[in-house]
């Protein structure tokens, strides 16, 4: 109540109350306009219980839904290669919990392996006496000493001739079986000869000596093999000379020749050897001057036996002017055998068997009497062929020995009974192998006998 009002009734003088002035006038209101309903949301789908709902279907290429789950790829270079499959390589699979290593600390401790206890050394009056070997004499060795192949030199020429003793020893079995000896059988035996390269003469005097003594009369295999064994060795026992040189001619000759191959220079060496170790002062020359792997090969070998090597300055020297070279130092060195390679030319080229003629003609005028051997060195695979070397060689610088190489497996050895018959020429030695002792001295009656597959 205002105080005007109140002082009023205590006076009695009433108060005409002031109009209270008007609220000014309100324009209207614009209608109002009603904001739009909300979106009922759609109501939520609780989801089923697991075991109501309906497995997939698997599909072609998923694997089962009892396989364990795919762990997460590695990248390739971490991981090995698929065997078959370029570009893939297999998952590694993350280790189970069991076979994760624990840490350290809850690592169980490992015991302790104990140390072995250490023996006690045996007292001295046990410990067995050392031997004595003061007054053993040192065992003496000879340098160059050719050393010998194992299983001998005897089985050694049987395996050699093996191919041609299978060939004569094959048609034997059958041409022989208590048959009587008789024309046709002395035929077919001749025949069988001359294919295991007997060649012909030798084959003829062969048969002639069966039907002299066997013919008519009923011969078994064993008896025709040893018969046969006979006659080769009566061909052969008069060729059958080792190469002895005549030491009071210092230096004593020796020209080796040959077509390509033969193995001249490996027969000049294992000479070499086998001279130095009967202590003689031996000095070869390296007259295959076109080729250098020979001088080389003679050098390695001079070197081994302690022997002088006279090597050309160059290759393809003269081979001639090196042979005269060689005779005045082997005689300034007073050597006791003078072994003179030569180039492999073959036989039907006339020019290349002049120029060996040429190297006797310059020797010769240091010394009319050398060379004082010639040996003619053959491959015994070559079969017939050496004979023709022979018949060539033999004209051109007058042959005095032959040497047969390369008695192996594949080797013709009937040949060296061909070469006998024919030419009478000593058959100084054969070898059968690479050492120096698998060059031996000729023996006509185990040579024989090998060929034929006795023992």
């Amino acid at each position: 109540m205002a105080l005007k009002d109140l002082w009023g009734r205590l006076t009695g003088r009433a108060t005409v109350p002031e109009p209270e002035p008007k609220p000014p006038a309100r324009e209207p209101d614009a209608p109002a306009i009603a904001p739009p309903p909300a979106e009922t949301p759609p109501p939520v789908r609780e989801p089923e219980p697991p075991d109501q709902v309906p497995e997939p279907e698997p599909a072609i290429g998923d694997p089962p839904a009892s396989s364990p789950p795919i762990q997460a790829l590695q990248p390739d270079h971490l991981l090995p290669p698929v065997q078959g499959v370029p570009g893939f390589s297999l998952p590694r699979p993350a280790p189970l919990p069991e076979q994760m290593a624990p840490p350290e600390a809850l690592r169980p401790a490992m015991p302790g392996i104990p140390e072995e206890p250490e023996l006690p050394e045996p007292p001295a009056s046990l410990a067995p006496p050392a031997p004595d070997l003061s007054d053993l004499p040192e065992p003496e060795v000879v340098p160059g000493a050719p050393v010998a192949a194992p299983g001998g030199f005897f089985s050694r020429l049987k395996a050699g001739l093996s191919r041609s003793t299978a060939r004569l020893t094959e048609n034997l079995t059958g041409l022989f079986r208590k048959r009587r000896l008789d024309d046709a059988a002395l035929e077919e035996l001749e025949e069988t000869l001359i294919t295991a390269d007997l060649g012909l003469p030798a084959a003829q005097r062969i048969v002639a000596g069966f039907r002299r003594t066997r013919f008519g009369k009923e011969v078994g295999e064993d008896e025709v093999k040893a018969a046969l064994a006979e006659e080769i060795a009566a061909i052969l026992t008069p060729v059958a000379q080792p190469l002895r040189p005549d030491w009071g001619q210092k230096p004593y000759v020796v020209l080796v020749v040959g077509v390509n191959g033969t193995g001249k220079t490996t027969t000049i060496a294992k000479l070499a050897q086998n001279y130095r170790a009967e202590g003689r002062r031996v000095m070869m020359a390296a007259g295959d001057t076109f080729r250098a792997a020979a001088v080389e090969q003679l050098q390695i070998w001079g070197d081994r036996t302690g022997s002088t090597v006279v090597a050309p300055m160059k290759e393809g020297a003269d081979a001639a002017g090196l042979a005269h070279e060689a005779l005045q130092r082997a005689r300034a060195e007073e050597a006791d055998i003078l072994l003179i390679d030569t180039a492999g030319r073959l036989h039907n080229k006339a020019g290349l068997m002049e120029e060996l003629r040429k190297v006797v003609r310059v020797l010769r005028k240091l010394d009319p009497e050398v060379p004082h051997a010639v040996l003619l060195v053959l491959d015994a695979t070559t079969g017939q062929n050496a004979v023709q070397q022979c018949k060539v060689f033999r004209e051109m610088v007058d042959v005095t020995g032959l040497v047969v190489t390369k008695l192996d497996g594949s080797a013709k050895g009937g040949v060296v009974v061909a070469l006998a018959e024919e030419f009478g020429l000593p058959v100084h030695a054969v070898g059968v192998g690479e050492t120096a002792a698998d060059l031996r001295p000729f023996e006509a009656r185990d040579y024989a006998r090998s060929l034929v597959g006795l023992s």
